[in-house]
């Protein structure tokens, strides 16, 4: 597993994550929103939103960049517990039903709104994102623990 034991507990105590995407042009966007997490991967659903679902802007960036950001954090007015996980991943929209049904099951556990809505794969897309690297800092700290360095391929390079 990539995440640490440390920084899956720490993603697992929190309740809200920023999510950063760039479109084509490389122009950036940051949403803040509520996630679970099976092992290395972190999903999102897209839920009862006004207009399109599909058409978010979120998720139209994660189309044409799948590249994105993911960032967990404590903040408190004593700087010396400041604390941060930051995932750089690749997205894409979950495309089984099988993997959403369990995603759903997941996100109901964590957030008793979820419990009330009814969220179908056909109606609320959902995103998975696959770390890549991790980097779980905190104030104070000689050393954070990131994650190995990304490969060619995982910085867009390669392949």
């Amino acid at each position: 597993m990539l995440l640490s034991e440390e920084a899956a507990a720490f993603a697992d105590a929190h309740r809200v994550a920023h999510l950063a995407t760039a479109d084509v042009h490389a122009a950036p966007h940051v949403v803040p929103l509520c996630y679970a997490r099976d092992g290395d991967r972190f999903y999102f659903v897209i839920d009862d939103k006004r207009g399109d679902r599909r058409r978010l802007k979120r998720l139209r960036n994660i189309a044409a960049n799948p590249q994105v950001a993911l960032v967990i954090d404590d903040y408190d007015d004593d700087w010396t517990r400041l604390a941060y996980l930051l995932i750089h991943g690749e997205g894409a929209l979950v495309a089984e039903t099988e993997e959403y049904s369990a995603v759903i099951a997941l996100l109901r556990e964590r957030y008793q709104q979820y419990r009330e809505m009814s969220l179908s794969f056909a109606s609320h897309p959902m995103v998975r994102i696959t770390a890549r690297r991790a980097h779980l800092w905190r104030a104070g700290e000689a050393h954070a623990s990131p994650s190995p360095a990304p490969s060619a391929k995982d910085r867009g390079q390669g392949d």
